[in-house]
Parts: structure tokens; C-alpha cells; sequence
């Protein structure tokens, strides 16, 4: 249940939303599995696996968008389409039409579709009412705009918005980088992305090689710009950040794992133990990210 990504909202503090109204809503737009001439269906699934759709510990809420979608690759339709469009040249003695080849393909995805393999995804939410974070675990931001989607469909209001910081999360990184030191509480790891600005795009990837030395700064004096940049943060957590103000590759540390299995054995069931635990642990590290970037940007 650990994140491992992380797409950053922002909400107003504190957020004016009780608990059970946020039940009610996400339970009357619950997860039900796809139709047979459905291609894809999502909803609100309990992230423990009980009737309960919200985890709540602490004041902490935890939320489960499950998707599923149905697999059925363009290229198969087209082949099954083609030996039909053969048999029907042969009885009528010349070619579908365009037309004719559109109306056989759909006829071909209502066959094939209740046939078609399922895939499931469940995406988790994190938020933080009282301090106005919601964070979705998605690697991409359009996947976490699906769970915005629904949220919206979900509420009747969702003051949302995208955090956006002074600094932007390049030119913090190309000074970090520059000068050798990251902010405070951080330290620089062992991966890095430059790249250019030209239209060729060039690209310099580093994986598990140290960044020190003239190497990195030859490059951004040549005029690449730090696309993601690996850190620690408090030598708790360790994340990739991005030039869009996402956080990828998010993983705490062994004395986090142990804490929480601290908790479990203590009488907390893992699965809160973790979330609770987790949640306290974003909780100190996110502001620290946004004042390693400037600070929150305010709009007037």
C-alpha cells in the first residue's frame, strides 16, 4: 500500500467536508466490473476490502479508484475484420466499401468484446482534509487526472488545484546541481536527467553514477536543464523529482518498514499501521519539498 508515486493537489485549509458525507458520495459511485460491450468501467472500491469506502486513521483519509478495462488490441480486430471482408468479396463479387468495412468492424468489436481478457487497477488517494493535501499514487499525470475526473463526477464541489511552488522544480534542481549542495534536509543521489533545449532534445541520463566533479556543471553551462533529479530526504525517504513537480520512484526507507511493523505487532492491523505511518511521514516531508522550491505560490 506504500505510494509510490506521487501527483500533488492542492485543497483549501481546512477542507469543509465531513467524513461520513464523503462515505455517502464515493458509496453511490461504487467500482462495477465491465459490461460485456463495455471496453473500460471505474469507481469507488474500499481500500481494505471491507464495506467501508474511506480508511480513516488519524484524521488521515485513504481512498481506492478501481478501474478495469478490457483488452482487445486494434490488430486483432482488424485481422478477424480482413477474413470476413474476404468471405463477403467473395459472395457479392467485389471489396467492402469504406462504409461497409466500418460497419464490420464494429460488429466484430460486439463479438469479440465479451470474449476480451480484464485488466484491473487500483489507484490509491490520499488526504489530508485539515492541511489541504490530496495525492494521488499514479506515475503519470493523466492517470491521476482519472481519479480528478471522478472525484469531480463523486462531489458535488472539489476545490482543487495543482500545487505550484515559487520556484520552479528545473531551476531549483539546476542550482542544486550547479553548486553541489541540495537544500536542507536533502541530499543528492545518484541519478540525473539533462536535457537540452534545442529542438534535437538531447538527452544525458545518469543511473547509479556520482554527480560531483565538472561533468554536470559542463553540461548545464552548455545548456541542458535537469529534467528529474534522484534525493533523500531526512535519510527517510528516497524519490526522483521531476521537472513537473511530480514525485516518482518514492521509497521509505528500512527504519520506516520497521516502524511500521512495530506498530502492526503492537496491535494495529499492517495495512492502517502502514497507512498511518506513511501518512505522518508525507505529512512532514511535502512541505519541506515546497520549501526547497520557494514556498507555496500564492495567486492573488
Amino acid at each position: 500500500m506504500w505510494f509510490k508515486n506521487l501527483q500533488l493537489y492542492r485543497l483549501p485549509t481546512p477542507w469543509a467536508i465531513d467524513l461520513s458525507s464523503l462515505e455517502d458520495k464515493l458509496a453511490a459511485k461504487p467500482f462495477v466490473r465491465c459490461g460485456s460491450q463495455d471496453m473500460s468501467s471505474r469507481g469507488w472500491a474500499s481500500p481494505t476490502g471491507s464495506d467501508v469506502m474511506t480508511l480513516s486513521v488519524g484524521g488521515q483519509w485513504l481512498l481506492a479508484m478501481r478501474t478495469e478495462q478490457r483488452l482487445l488490441p486494434a490488430s486483432v480486430v482488424n485481422q478477424v475484420a480482413q477474413d470476413k471482408a474476404e468471405e463477403l468479396e467473395a459472395q457479392q463479387g467485389f471489396k467492402p466499401g469504406r462504409k461497409q468495412m466500418k460497419e464490420i468492424k464494429e460488429a466484430v468489436t460486439q463479438e469479440l468484446l465479451p470474449r476480451a481478457f480484464t485488466r484491473r487497477r487500483t489507484t490509491y488517494v490520499w488526504i489530508d482534509p485539515q492541511n489541504g493535501w490530496l495525492v494521488v499514487d499514479a506515475s503519470s499525470a493523466a492517470k491521476a487526472d482519472e481519479v480528478v475526473e471522478l472525484l469531480h463526477d463523486t462531489l458535488d464541489d472539489l476545490p482543487l488545484k495543482l500545487l505550484d511552488t515559487e520556484v520552479s522544480p528545473q531551476s531549483a534542481m539546476a542550482d542544486w546541481l550547479a553548486s553541489g549542495e541540495a537544500p536542507a534536509n536533502f541530499t543528492i543521489d545518484r541519478d540525473c536527467e539533462l536535457r537540452a533545449i534545442t529542438d534535437e532534445k538531447a538527452a544525458v541520463r545518469y543511473v547509479r553514477h556520482p554527480l560531483e566533479g565538472d561533468e554536470i556543471p559542463n553540461h548545464l553551462a552548455a545548456g541542458k536543464v535537469p529534467t528529474r533529479l534522484a534525493l533523500t530526504f531526512d535519510d527517510r525517504i528516497s524519490f526522483v523529482l521531476t521537472e513537473r513537480l511530480e514525485i516518482k520512484r518514492l521509497a521509505f526507507l528500512d527504519i520506516i518498514q520497521e516502524q511500521a511493523e512495530k506498530a502492526a505487532a503492537e496491535g494495529d492491523p499492517q495495512f492502517e499501521a502502514d497507512f498511518a505511518l506513511m501518512s505522518a511521514e508525507l505529512a512532514r516531508f511535502i512541505p519541506c519539498v515546497i520549501e526547497a522550491l520557494g514556498g507555496e505560490r500564492q495567486i492573488v
